[in-house]
C-alpha cells in the first residue's frame, strides 16, 4: 500500500508543471460545453416559429417568405433534436 502512495505522489510532482495546462483544458471543455448547449437549445427556435406565425397573420410577410423561413426553422429543430438524441446514447 505504501508503494501506492509514494507512486501517486510521484506522478502528482511530476505532473505539476503540466497543471496550468489541465486548468486550461479543463475551462476550455466548460466553455465548449455550455455553448453547445446555448446553440443545441430549441427555445429561441420555438420563439421564432411563433414570431414567424404572427408576422404572417398580421400580414407583415407573405406565404412563400413564411414557408421558406419555417422550412428553415423547422430543419434547424431537427438538427437540434438530432443532437439531443445522440447525447443521451
Amino acid at each position: 500500500m505504501k508503494g501506492w502512495c509514494a507512486m501517486g505522489l510521484f506522478t502528482q510532482i511530476v505532473t505539476l508543471p503540466l497543471a496550468p495546462v489541465r486548468g486550461a483544458v479543463w475551462v476550455v471543455d466548460r466553455v465548449r460545453e455550455a455553448a453547445e448547449e446555448e446553440y443545441y437549445d430549441p427555445a429561441p427556435v420555438h420563439r421564432a416559429l411563433a414570431e414567424l406565425e404572427a408576422r404572417l397573420t398580421s400580414g407583415e410577410i407573405d406565404e412563400e417568405t413564411f414557408d421558406r423561413r419555417e422550412d428553415e426553422l423547422l430543419d434547424r429543430l431537427e438538427e437540434i433534436m438530432a443532437y439531443r438524441a445522440g447525447i443521451g446514447r
